[in-house]
């Protein structure tokens, strides 16, 4: 039990929990069955804790140089070898859960999600090409989701679009708190080669463009409902954009979550 809770910190718990409840609020929406939404539930949340882990691991020794105590890998709390082998289990229960979703299915999640993740851990965190896995993992999201159903079936391109383009806000966001430390180690991803105080309007602006197309992109006129969300987006862009301190930061967060709302009623 001693490695249960650092095995778990080093996961990244929060984002791989929010991406896996995010994929069974997918399923539910897109009437996807209580077997096939179990099988979606476990090859992605799987596949988030082999995200996790090798994020970890390959920013032990940069963790260790900044002094990140939050960092059971970096404080020595728990052993390589006992996150390799976590990531060896893990990532069988992913190929085999997202194998059984269906082909398509499993195929675009092991590329496009996980691959594209392990992209970015392994080669791609220090260049400027840093934002195009997170694309491409919330973008193909929606399709793995889509085509796991019966009859399997490609999701309307405005949901692909919306989902990249949270993925490239989630990015900026998910950086933020960490570009001090990142900075002084050498990563030089997107987020670090613009100004730290443009990232959260520049998430912000990406949200807002996430909306727009939720709003637009479909076959059908625009609800009130959907007018509603659009209004107060752009209200807490003009928040996000005109705000000091947190409060860019906090405003984009509050984006993304009607961003999700919207996507979720299409």
């Amino acid at each position: 039990m001693s490695l249960v809770l650092p095995l778990v910190r080093t996961a990244h718990p929060a984002p791989a929990l929010a991406v896996t409840v995010l994929t069974l609020l997918l399923a539910a929406s897109m009437g996807v069955s209580t077997y096939t939404a179990v099988v979606l539930f476990a090859a992605v949340l799987s596949g988030q804790l082999v995200v996790g882990w090798t994020n970890d691991l390959c920013d032990r020794e940069r963790d260790r140089r900044v002094g990140r105590s939050d960092k059971p890998l970096a404080t020595g709390q728990i052993s390589v070898g006992v996150v390799r082998s976590a990531i060896g289990a893990a990532g069988v229960v992913c190929v085999l859960a997202s194998l059984l979703c269906g082909l398509g299915a499993g195929l675009l999640h092991l590329t496009s999600g996980v691959g594209a993740a392990l992209a970015y851990n392994f080669a791609l965190k220090s260049t400027v090409l840093s934002w195009l896995p997170y694309s491409l993992a919330f973008g193909s999201l929606p399709a793995v989701v889509s085509l796991s159903r019966e009859p399997a079936a490609l999701p309307p391109l405005w949901m692909v679009a919306v989902g990249a383009l949270l993925g490239f806000a989630a990015h900026l966001l998910n950086a933020m708190p960490d570009l001090a430390d990142d900075a002084v180690t050498g990563v030089r991803g997107l987020p670090h080669r613009l100004p730290p105080s443009l990232v959260p309007s520049v998430a912000a602006l990406t949200l807002v463009a996430a909306s727009v197309v939720s709003v637009f992109g479909r076959r059908t006129p625009p609800t009130a409902g959907q007018w509603i969300l659009l209004a107060a987006v752009l209200v807490l862009a003009v928040a996000a954009t005109r705000t000091t301190g947190k409060g860019p930061f906090y405003a984009a967060i509050a984006i993304a979550g009607v961003n999700v709302v919207m996507l979720l009623i299409g």
